[in-house]
């Protein structure tokens, strides 16, 4: 089996052994249920399985539990950010324990607005300009 193909079938697997965070994140993600964004989960990009990526907004969201405490974790987390950075990603990472609609939303909301394309909060309609979400 392909590297790419193995990828595929893990971020598979992840999805269906996904965290409570995930889950809990998924069913506020799932069918353009913030700002109409579409959302992946367990996507791959360049090799890394990232939990979500919004491709209209070129965001990554990372969610950030206790498997992320360990030094050897964070130094692999930040050289995997620098790579998908240069990618042209904005990387943001959330606490589980943040994780909610209202916080989703807030961050979904900056991210458009540094990028410039997205419909404001509850409209689910585009702007006009830029690329639709």
């Amino acid at each position: 089996m392909s590297a790419s193909k193995w990828k595929i079938e893990l971020a598979r697997e992840l999805r269906r052994r996904a965290t409570p965070a995930e889950r809990y994140a998924w069913r506020i993600l799932r069918n353009r249920g913030v700002l109409g964004l579409k959302v992946r989960r367990q996507h791959v990009i360049r090799g890394f399985i990232v939990d979500f990526y919004c491709a209209d907004l070129r965001c990554v969201l990372e969610l950030h539990g206790s498997v992320h405490d360990s030094p050897a974790q964070r130094a692999y987390d930040r050289e995997r950010d620098a790579v998908l950075s240069g990618l042209g990603l904005l990387v943001v990472r959330i606490p589980n324990a943040k994780v909610s609609k209202a916080a989703l939303e807030r961050i979904l909301v900056r991210v458009s607005d540094l990028r410039g394309s997205c419909p404001s909060p509850g409209t689910g309609e585009g702007t006009g300009e830029g690329e639709p979400c």
